[in-house]
């Protein structure tokens, strides 16, 4: 890191490409499905979600990862190439994760399938480079992760400024789809510290939702509870047990002071969210 990434202040907010969070890409449970996660906007377009053979759709874990890599974007400076470089063990550390060999490997794997799951969009998605035009991309296009020679590792005691405990490093590439959104501003922007105090995957992608709406200028956002479940997505589909597994993240919202008020009812045989947004929290200007 140069001189001036490490006398640049920590970056309170996460700048997330708007496009893609009002799209379903985080499976909130890390189940083994692999069938594709399937999307319809309301102007027609069609998202997909097409897992790598042999690996799984990218889950609750991945989505933690995939916001720490944005986080960790802004405050390199937005690299013109794309490409951020850390350790293993710093970036768990960051993402409030205990480091060890378990999570080593699922941070490693959670790379690769930010790499190899393709996005798959037919109108749905809004491009800064080709509006929406059919595109199909990743959210990285390139990671490698070196791993340290035992011999290395015994050495790291002798050199102050390495912790023994980092057994790889990492330079990831993020796709030029993604950047090129962020560079026109076409984004959203969440505090860090307010997404980690959130325990639950669905509060977290509730969280992320929600501020699309805000950055719309909403006061206040309704919509159908089976939209809601595929825009997440949820795998539940009666709105009984859509209920039961969102009522826990919406307290977790309601606590958190990110919405002001949240109300499930029933219209004419629908059942719809409604949500009282207020103002964005000063920590995530």
């Amino acid at each position: 890191m140069s001189l001036a990434a490490r006398r640049r202040p920590a970056a309170r907010g996460v700048i997330l490409d708007r496009s893609l969070e009002e799209l379903p890409l985080f499976r909130l449970s890390d189940s083994a499905d692999d069938v594709p996660v399937s999307f319809t906007t309301e102007n027609g377009g069609r998202w997909r979600v097409i897992p790598a053979p042999g690996d799984r759709l990218p889950g609750t874990f991945d989505q933690d990862v995939y916001v720490e890599l944005l986080h960790r974007y802004h405050e390199a400076g937005a690299p013109a190439d794309g490409a951020i470089t850390f350790t293993l063990h710093a970036f768990l550390r960051s993402m409030g994760r205990r480091a060890d060999g378990r999570t080593y490997e699922q941070l490693r794997a959670a790379l690769s399938r930010l790499e190899r799951t393709t996005l798959e969009s037919i109108g749905a998605y809004w491009s800064a480079q080709s509006a929406h035009a059919d595109t199909s991309f990743t959210v990285l296009s390139t990671v490698s992760v070196q791993r340290r020679r035992v011999a290395d590792r015994e050495q790291l005691h002798l050199f102050g400024n390495l912790a023994a405990g980092e057994p790889g490093d990492a330079r990831v590439t993020l796709s030029g789809t993604l950047r090129a959104n962020l560079a026109a501003r076409h984004v959203v922007t969440i505090s860090a510290a307010r997404y980690h105090a959130l325990s639950s995957p669905v509060a977290r992608r509730l969280y992320r939702i929600l501020e699309v709406a805000r950055a719309d200028g909403r006061l206040s956002w309704r919509i159908p509870l089976e939209r809601l479940a595929e825009q997440l997505p949820l795998t539940q589909r009666y709105p009984s047990h859509l209920q039961r597994v969102l009522q826990p993240a919406h307290e977790m919202l309601l606590s958190a002071g990110l919405v002001r008020d949240i109300a499930i009812r029933q219209y004419d045989r629908q059942w719809h969210v409604d949500y009282v947004l207020g103002s964005r929290p000063r920590d995530e200007s």
